[in-house]
Parts: C-alpha cells; sequence; structure tokens
C-alpha cells in the first residue's frame, strides 16, 4: 500500500507538467516520510521491549519446568533404584531358600538311597 502511494506521488509529480506540487528532489515527499519514521520508530521500540518481556517471562517458565522436571526424574530414579534394591534382595532370599531345600532333598535321597540298600 505504502509503495504503491510513493510510486503514485512521484510518478504524477514527473508526469504533470503543470502545477507541480513537490518538484524533483520530493522535499515534502521526503519530510513526510520522515514524519512517519518519527512516530513509527518508538511504536517499534515499545512493541519490542514487550515482546523481549514475554520471552523473559516464557523462559523463566521453561526453566522453572525443566527443574521440576528433573526433580521428579531424580524421584523416579531413586524409585528405581529402590525396586531394584528389593528385587536383588529378594533373589538373593529365594536363592538361599532354594538351596536350604536342594541340600533337604539331597539328604531325604540319600537317607532313602541307604534304606533302599539294607
Amino acid at each position: 500500500m505504502q509503495n504503491s502511494l510513493l510510486i503514485m506521488w512521484i510518478i504524477l509529480n514527473v508526469i504533470v507538467w503543470i502545477k507541480h506540487w513537490d518538484p524533483y528532489p520530493f522535499i515534502l515527499l521526503n519530510l513526510m516520510l520522515s514524519f512517519q519514521a518519527a512516530y513509527t520508530a518508538p511504536i517499534i521500540m515499545m512493541s519490542q521491549n514487550r515482546q523481549s518481556l514475554v520471552d523473559r517471562q516464557s523462559a523463566e517458565h521453561d526453566y522453572q519446568v525443566n527443574v521440576k522436571a528433573e526433580l521428579e526424574i531424580e524421584l523416579l530414579h531413586d524409585k528405581i533404584e529402590r525396586l531394584h534394591d528389593t528385587i536383588n534382595t529378594w533373589r538373593e532370599k529365594e536363592f538361599v531358600e532354594i538351596s536350604k531345600m536342594l541340600k533337604q532333598q539331597q539328604q531325604y535321597l540319600q537317607g532313602m538311597e541307604e534304606n533302599f540298600r539294607k
């Protein structure tokens, strides 16, 4: 939109031979563009400041979420370690019990073998 207005302004001032309201160096056009830049720049700067504030808040929120996730992962890791230790303890107990049962069965079989030989 702005480009088309600028092109029309220049064309009308170059082609129209009578009543040039802004002759070739286009001083009036330059003045209007400078005015536009002067009032647009602070608005853009305020918008960028607001956006940087939003970005900082978003980064802080992401950091807090990451810290919480790290704590949860550590808790899960501890639970898995405890579960692993519990399972290993249970396996050791089972192994001891099975060893005792095997010894009892061997003694029982040896006793039966002695009885059978007599």
